[in-house]
């Protein structure tokens, strides 16, 4: 979704414009011959198609929001919305990798990827997101309830027909709009434990919201040569790196109230506020930094918004886990 090209955590610490779509997709020497294939091979393709690292996420905040919500917490219907949301994710991730198979193919971050590189066929990777979309909505609508999964069918159709066939290639302004799909598991997880949605939920998609534009725009300032070269209008492409990090300090900004959004919800409190106000503190230090070399060389430019992207992958996971913590302290788990 919109955790696209998030590393994992423990990473950290270590003009054109196109509406035309190719169906061409190169296979090189990449494809792997018999004999050097492994029986597990085909099993981790088709698992990297389902971009896990995105799933994880997805399932952690939906987890979230189901601990954060006003009832008695009930494990088998946990377990039956987390399934679902990793199956939307999965969903997603394949049908986004069959859709964008021809820009991958040209980009060094994508060019591995299942389809790419020929080991997964595009008509094999579209029938299992077709197949994950429908089965992971019907499934939280039969075993959860009608409000989750709709919001669920709602999140696979913001990522999918709108953002990644429709904005994505047509505005720079994709990632704000398509930011919407990666915000709503919180608000998933809340509606399948309460079958309602209030002020909570919605606080909890802010964050996730105002956060994916500076997040995503420091990694395309790293990565502007690669979109540029296969027609995709990233911000950085379309109005250079001042402006993308102006934006960034904007929207940093605005991150910052929206952050301290989830202690209206009953159960967070003081330890999730000083948690959010050092982790803001870091969050504006690094867009900062950013800031100030936004117009000089390109390689402490790029340095500096690699540091952003990778503390922004520890800022949601700690501001998330901080709520999570504290309801679990106060014994609501």
């Amino acid at each position: 979704m919109a955790f696209e090209g998030a590393p994992d955590v423990a990473r950290y610490f270590r003009r054109s414009r196109v509406t035309v779509r190719s169906t061409t997709v190169p296979r090189e020497s990449r494809v792997r011959s018999p004999a050097q294939a492994r029986p597990w091979d085909g099993v981790l393709d088709h698992l990297v198609l389902l971009k896990p690292r995105v799933m994880s996420l997805v399932v952690f905040t939906g987890a979230v929001g189901f601990a954060l919500a006003p009832a008695p917490m009930d494990w088998m219907k946990l377990l039956a919305t987390l399934s679902a949301m990793a199956g939307g994710a999965g969903a997603c991730g394949a049908l986004n990798m069959w859709w964008d198979a021809d820009i991958d193919a040209n980009m060094s971050r994508t060019a591995m990827r299942p389809i790419p590189r020929g080991v997964v066929p595009p008509l094999q990777a579209l029938a299992i997101g077709v197949l994950l979309s429908v089965v992971s909505v019907a499934a939280l609508a039969i075993k959860v309830n009608v409000l989750a999964a709709a919001l669920l069918a709602l999140t696979i159709a913001i990522y999918m027909p709108l953002y990644t066939m429709v904005l994505k290639r047509s505005t720079p302004m994709n990632i704000v709009i398509g930011g919407a799909a990666g915000a709503l598991p919180p608000v998933i997880g809340w509606a399948a434990a309460v079958n309602s949605v209030s002020a909570g939920p919605i606080a909890m998609f802010l964050i996730t919201f105002l956060w994916t534009p500076p997040h995503f725009w420091a990694l395309a300032l790293c990565r502007s040569g690669d979109y540029e070269r296969v027609g995709v209008p990233m911000l950085p492409n379309v109005v250079g790196p001042v402006k993308t990090c102006r934006q960034i300090v904007a929207y940093s900004l605005l991150l910052v109230p929206a952050s301290f959004g989830p202690m209206l919800i009953p159960g967070v409190g003081l330890l999730y506020g000083a948690v959010a106000v050092a982790a803001n503190a870091g969050f504006l230090w690094r867009a900062a930094a950013l800031y100030r070399v936004r117009d000089g060389e390109e390689s402490a430019r790029r340095k500096a918004a690699m540091g952003l992207f990778g503390f922004s992958i520890l800022y949601l996971f700690v501001l998330f886990a901080a709520m999570l913590a504290e309801v679990l302290l106060r014994g609501r788990v």
